[in-house]
């Protein structure tokens, strides 16, 4: 039987106790009425993921033993992508859980010429990924920046890196490769627009810094399921 999978940023490496949160000690002791003894599993997101047995099953400081520790090396490539916010939060939420579950490993919010809103709250962002590390049982958990204007994010990107860099955009009278035939995919940047596209400076800029015009096919995605499809493509294909 599978057991209970929880984060804990706080654990520490060699440590042989740990005291959940205030949120997962409630869980564990009130949700899932679990008793002294019964054993759940432990991820800080780094990695490292733990084996530990209740030994106080108190509702807001939960005491647990660990009882081993093993380490899950990181996905062999890192897909980073950038991708513009959406007027609709829910939908950059939906967008945020399901790249975490594809295994994507970093996720740079964009604001664009184009991009409609720009209120981010930080903790409820990374909440959601912690919940979709936990349903999809990870223990990396992606990387997550502040609300980054383009020109600044295409700026401050180091110069000469191996990282293959691609910007996806509708413009059909600019060249454009298909995402697929860019194959074999290592360490790659993707850039998804907002709801109206880049804009043609947008597009040239990324282009300056060495980025490659790419599709992601012959019909026009909203701004997340252009990152969901991106994301699919490029963590799921050698």
């Amino acid at each position: 039987m599978t057991l209970p999978y929880f984060y804990s940023e706080s654990i520490v490496t060699g440590a042989t106790t740990h005291v959940l949160e205030e949120e997962a000690s409630r869980h564990v002791v009130q949700v899932l009425r679990m008793q002294n003894g019964e054993q759940l599993q432990l991820t800080d997101g780094r990695g490292n993921l733990f084996t530990a047995a209740i030994t106080d099953n108190n509702k807001r400081h939960c005491l647990v033993n660990i009882l081993t520790s093993t380490f899950q090396p990181p996905a062999q490539k890192k897909v980073v992508i950038g991708i513009s916010l959406v007027k609709n939060a829910h939908r950059f939420e939906w967008f945020l859980e399901k790249a975490t579950e594809i295994g994507v490993t970093e996720i740079v919010p964009l604001v664009c010429s184009r991009t409609e809103k720009q209120h981010f709250r930080m903790d409820r962002m990374k909440g959601i990924l912690i919940s979709a590390l936990l349903q999809s049982q990870q223990s990396w958990l992606p990387l997550i920046h502040e609300p980054k204007r383009i020109n600044n994010y295409l700026n401050a990107l180091s110069a000469g890196t191996a990282t293959k860099k691609m910007v996806a955009h509708c413009k059909a009278e600019e060249p454009r490769m298909e995402l697929l035939s860019c194959q074999p995919f290592n360490d790659t940047i993707l850039l998804i627009g907002p709801e109206g596209d880049f804009t043609i400076d947008e597009v040239e800029l990324a282009l300056q810094h060495d980025f490659k015009a790419v599709s992601l096919g012959s019909t026009r995605l909203r701004t997340e399921t252009a990152g969901i499809v991106a994301a699919t493509m490029l963590c799921m294909h050698a």
